[in-house]
């Protein structure tokens, strides 16, 4: 009876534990008014509630104004942290002060197109608008970085479009013993 027992609350771990391993996380919020204390940040606040229930650990946020030399050395410093995944918002659109893409591209090493790909196709179904959407996703070192849109709303409608995947990419990514499993 006793084994029983035990057997079935192992079992449940692992059934409630999708990712087996916690995998760390980071958001950073691109705002020239957030960073300077003139917005309050809600896309962040946002993305770290949904990141905790999936199971990440969110070591980390922090504001960055839309420079792109500022965005990239706040990617570096995670990068330099090991996380695995690292979320940025805001600074994506046309506006000549977005450059969260390129900051982004300048400090990967390798592109992940699939993941903005399926975000705009997502978005493409809610507001033709979600083709204007300049975000991208990459690899360096064994760190996953996604942009996100600014808005609450389109940070988690583009993120819920792709977190599943997401967990299967970091395993893949950061080894381990999941690697033949799937």
């Amino acid at each position: 009876m006793v084994d029983t027992h035990t057997h079935e609350h192992h079992h449940h771990h692992h059934g409630a534990d999708p990712a087996v391993q916690r995998y760390t996380a980071a958001v950073i919020t691109v705002s020239d008014r957030g960073s300077r204390g003139e917005r309050e940040d809600a896309s962040g606040p946002v993305l770290v509630d949904l990141l905790a229930k999936r199971g990440y650990e969110v070591v980390d946020t922090r504001i960055v104004p839309d420079d792109r030399g500022q965005i990239a050395e706040a990617l570096r410093s995670e990068v330099a942290r090991d996380v695995a995944l690292v979320l940025t918002t805001g600074g994506t659109g046309f506006s000549p002060r977005d450059v969260t893409p390129e900051a982004t591209m300048s400090v990967c090493e390798r592109m992940a197109p699939g993941i903005p790909e399926a975000m705009r196709a997502a978005s493409m179904a809610i507001t033709s608008h979600g083709c204007l959407s300049r975000e991208v996703a990459g690899l360096v070192a064994g760190t996953l970085i996604v942009n996100l849109p600014g808005s609450p709303k389109a940070a988690r409608e583009n993120i819920e479009a792709v977190i599943d995947p997401i967990a299967h990419g970091l395993r893949i990514l950061r080894g381990g013993p999941a690697d033949c499993a799937q």
